[in-house]
């Protein structure tokens, strides 16, 4: 990790919502997504959460050895978000405790603030990451 790698780093990233992000999309196979509205789903909303966040701090990361992991996500989805729209999301890292890192996290549309609270990731080392995985797999 980088020196510059410090509370108060913020990033913004904005997304158009495509109709494969929507909740019947989250699991084809589930007969339960089908019935669903076709809105932007919590599910991918998360997932872009995520990757703003590695966009932010991945410019003070030495990577690719390090790399980031979500361990934790605690948001509302609180406005629904149909496909065509655009989602931008901000992110704000406000706390960094060893190589864990804490962000507060905020979406909105262009009709509404449709996600607010905290996510957290850890600083990994990719190649003992991946060691550690490897009897998971079967391939080590």
């Amino acid at each position: 990790m980088r020196d510059t790698l410090r509370a108060g780093l913020a990033h913004s990233f904005r997304y158009r919502v495509p109709a494969d992000k929507t909740v019947p999309a989250l699991y084809p196979e589930a007969p339960e997504f089908q019935v669903m509205p076709r809105v932007f789903a919590t599910g991918f909303l998360v997932g872009l959460v995520e990757w703003t966040c590695i966009q932010a701090v991945n410019p003070h990361l030495d990577g690719p050895r390090e790399q980031t992991v979500g361990t934790r996500v605690d948001v509302t989805h609180v406005a629904p978000t149909p496909p065509g729209k655009d989602v931008t999301v901000e992110v704000e890292l406000t706390a960094v405790d060893g190589r864990r890192l804490t962000f507060r996290v905020k979406a909105r549309d262009d009709a509404a603030v449709i996600c607010e609270g905290t996510h957290e990731r850890f600083v990994i080392d990719a190649e003992k990451f991946n060691a550690r995985l490897a009897p998971r797999l079967g391939t080590g």
